[in-house]
């Protein structure tokens, strides 16, 4: 963790921040007996909405629908992690939203991703790590609030994203802060502090670098986030595929390891874009422990 000579990031986050809840209920021990250390802490943000005119192009059943665009704060005594960067910020700025012109889907900001760090008390400066699910525009649209910070990709997915021309999806400008940082390219299960708390896991075919995240808290359990390896329950249920990933075949492969991976560590699987999700997590500014 950076020092610069204020009030530790610890501290601030104590005296900004509600509890988890009411009483002290006992540590909760994830099934495979990993035990998360009790100063970790986690917020769900709201970093934008997307409203779809057919769900269909997501694979799922017809008709519109809004999902949410979801960043995670993780809070570590080694550092703060930052998993995913939402819808670009400068969205915030159109009354009314602003339509991708190659999907037609309309990205809505409420509140910018560099709002919602302030009134944590923080930064983008402060933010150690920053981890990518991938690189989409709904997921890296803030990462170049973050050149200082360690990026956390899978080593596949840097060269998909930068290839010529731009995979659908893609705005390369987003990101383009990737040349200035420090990247560290991950292969395969990466324990980001070491301690099983915050784990990053391959899940391609979404996008060939894809990852999910899994993370053990010392009260609140063990959640395992999903990226865009799913958009919606009934996707996740169903192992229905959008028709534009990358690979469908390994899009089920990953969900069928996911799958298996939440039932032998007693993860709460959470569809990341999905709005009720949120709802998991105490409200902004709160977080779980």
């Amino acid at each position: 963790m950076r020092s610069r000579g204020r009030v530790s990031l610890a501290a601030l986050l104590v005296m900004a921040m509600p509890a988890c809840g009411g009483g002290e209920p006992p540590p909760v021990t994830p099934q495979d007996g990993v035990q998360a250390p009790p100063s970790v802490r986690v917020h769900a943000l709201d970093c934008g909405r997307a409203d779809i005119q057919d769900m269909s192009f997501f694979g799922d059943d017809g008709g519109p629908r809004e999902l949410v665009a979801a960043c995670y704060l993780v809070h570590h005594p080694r550092g703060a992690l930052l998993w995913d960067t939402g819808i670009d910020d400068a969205v915030a700025r159109t009354p009314g939203g602003v339509v991708d012109s190659g999907s037609s889907i309309r990205f809505r900001v409420e509140m910018p991703l560099r709002e919602r760090l302030s009134r944590l008390q923080l930064a983008p400066e402060d933010v150690d790590y920053v981890a990518f699910s991938h690189l989409h525009v709904d997921h890296a649209g803030n990462a170049n609030l973050f050149p200082g910070a360690t990026w956390l990709l899978n080593r596949r997915e840097l060269p998909w994203a930068t290839s010529s021309p731009a995979p659908q999806g893609i705005e390369p400008a987003l990101f383009s802060s990737y040349k200035a940082a420090q990247i560290r390219h991950l292969d395969g299960e990466t324990d980001v502090f070491g301690d099983g708390s915050v784990t990053i896991v391959p899940s391609p075919g979404h996008t060939p670098g894809h990852q999910s995240l899994l993370l053990r808290l010392h009260r609140a359990g063990t959640f395992l986030i999903s990226g865009d390896l799913t958009h919606t329950h009934g996707n996740w249920e169903h192992r229905r595929v959008p028709p534009f990933n990358t690979d469908q075949e390994e899009t089920l492969r990953s969900m069928d390891r996911l799958r298996a991976l939440a039932e032998s560590t007693g993860a709460r699987f959470v569809v990341q874009h999905e709005p009720d999700e949120l709802s998991v997590f105490p409200p902004f500014p709160g977080y779980l422990d």
